[in-house]
């Protein structure tokens, strides 16, 4: 881990694309029901926000774990998120 920008850096760009993606989708498939797309975006904003809480949090004990946690919650959930919208 490089430092605290770097990992707000990368929680932005990654649930960007994702957004992106879903948005891609939805105007490649405009006759589809986007009730499952726009929940993959709400679940993506509500990740954005938890994350960044969490980086912005400075009462932990040992903040280098604490951020190494964050960015593999941030692997976890956004590889979960991927698979959601593949599965559009």
């Amino acid at each position: 881990m490089a430092n605290i920008r770097d990992l707000k850096k990368d929680i932005n760009f990654v649930l960007g694309d994702i957004i992106d993606a879903v948005y891609l989708w939805e105007a490649l498939n405009p006759k589809e029901d986007h009730a499952k797309s726009e929940a993959v975006v709400d679940d993506a904003i509500v990740t954005f926000d938890e994350l960044i809480a969490k980086v912005n949090d400075n009462k932990v004990e040992n903040r280098s774990k604490h951020l190494k946690a964050v960015n593999a919650e941030l692997e976890t959930r956004g590889r979960a998120l991927i698979e959601r919208v593949n599965s559009l």
